[in-house]
């Protein structure tokens, strides 16, 4: 009895925790977002986005063929992959008998690009006129930020939780955020762009997370 109890105790204390840490995440990136639209919209500020891409033109410079390597990384979630894997990977995880895996990934990406796509309507920033190649649509929060983080970001913690494979996840978490870098470097989006785009992301990640877990509760008592 008192090796159960110590146990249930455990639990207790690690889900307390991990809904603080999560909660903590939450709010965090939630304000960073809404604090990035004031910089952006309200304050007209462009200090951090000329200092990032003047950074980023530092590196061009002392590596000019590094160039084609950010053009590979940045196709990882760029429209026609983000398809392919959000559509893709959800049917092999359900061919493998993790449907619920499957449905999380789908939502996930699907989410995040209509979510993406309301926020840069309501927002309606131009792109940098930088840019080193033309790119279509407008540019805040960025969608291979933003979509890629929820991909990758979901991916990870599927990885974590059935898995415990901490390194992969991290791995993907690392990868998501260098995509987000590419986009600085190729001009394509500003720095508050792609600090936004992972803001929101990690705030949609949660909340589909979240409701997802209350829905499924109540699906197993029904």
């Amino acid at each position: 009895m008192k090796r159960f109890a110590a146990r249930f105790t455990a639990l207790f204390s690690f889900l307390t925790l991990e809904i603080a840490v999560v909660g903590l995440v939450f709010v965090a990136s939630a304000l960073l977002f809404f604090y990035l639209t004031r910089v952006v919209f309200v304050q007209h500020s462009v200090d951090f986005d000329q200092w990032a891409f003047a950074r980023m033109d530092e590196l061009r410079n002392w590596w000019p063929s590094l160039t084609s390597g950010v053009e590979g990384v940045t196709f990882f979630a760029s429209l026609p992959f983000l398809v392919g894997a959000g559509i893709g990977l959800p049917l092999l995880l359900r061919s493998r008998g993790h449907r619920r895996e499957g449905l999380e990934v789908f939502l996930a990406v699907a989410g995040a690009s209509l979510l993406n796509q309301l926020l840069k309507a309501h927002f309606q920033r131009a792109r940098p006129s930088s840019a080193l190649f033309p790119q279509a649509g407008l540019s805040f929060p960025s969608g291979h930020a933003m979509i890629g983080l929820a991909l990758y970001g979901c991916v990870a913690w599927l990885l974590w939780r059935h898995q415990r494979h901490p390194l992969w996840a991290a791995g993907l978490l690392v990868w998501a955020i260098l995509i987000g870098l590419t986009r600085v470097y190729l001009h394509v989006h500003y720095a508050t762009d792609v600090l936004a785009g992972f803001a929101i992301g990690l705030v949609w990640l949660i909340l589909l997370r979240t409701a997802l877990r209350l829905w499924w509760r109540e699906e197993v008592k029904l």
